[in-house]
């Protein structure tokens, strides 16, 4: 697989966060980097979700999310925002080769328009029913599965 990278920009929720470890392990991403308010292990609560994957995945805490994209960017990695947007296209339509970096959004406000102006690409997930989001580490599971086919 080729390099993956798991960008977290202020995720509220510890327990995200493990889940986000848990879910990056199995599917390959390199690293992970959390940024912004985003909390760092150790902490009990992410320990608790992410059942030990936060001792073995690599990560680096950014201050800043754009830091951390411009130095993934200048390092020749594609970066991909997980949000809907006008420009954004199907997860599923969408073709993840080479270095690939992921982000996720905030669970109340999304990615922020300051990061989507960075990205490359950004993409959604077709939703079926009356609520048009889902919670930030399932929407991450799901886009995380799908890279990780297409990118292997």
């Amino acid at each position: 697989m080729k390099e993956f990278y798991l960008v977290l920009p202020s995720i509220r929720s510890c327990h995200n966060v493990g889940a986000m470890f848990r879910t990056a392990d199995a599917f390959g991403v390199t690293k992970l980097f959390l940024c912004g308010y985003t909390a760092q292990p150790p902490k009990p609560q992410i320990d608790k979700v992410s059942l030990g994957a936060e001792k073995w995945m690599p990560w680096k805490y950014y201050k800043s999310a754009k830091r951390c994209i411009n130095t993934l960017k200048k390092q020749g990695v594609k970066i991909v925002a997980l949000e809907q947007s006008e420009n954004s296209i199907s997860l599923h339509k969408a073709k993840f080769t080479g270095p690939i970096a992921l982000i996720v959004g905030n669970e109340v406000e999304g990615v922020s328009l300051e990061i989507l102006k960075l990205c490359d690409e950004v993409v959604h997930i077709d939703m079926q029913g009356q609520k048009e989001s889902l919670n930030v580490s399932v929407a991450g599971g799901i886009a995380m599965y799908e890279i990780a086919s297409q990118n292997s």
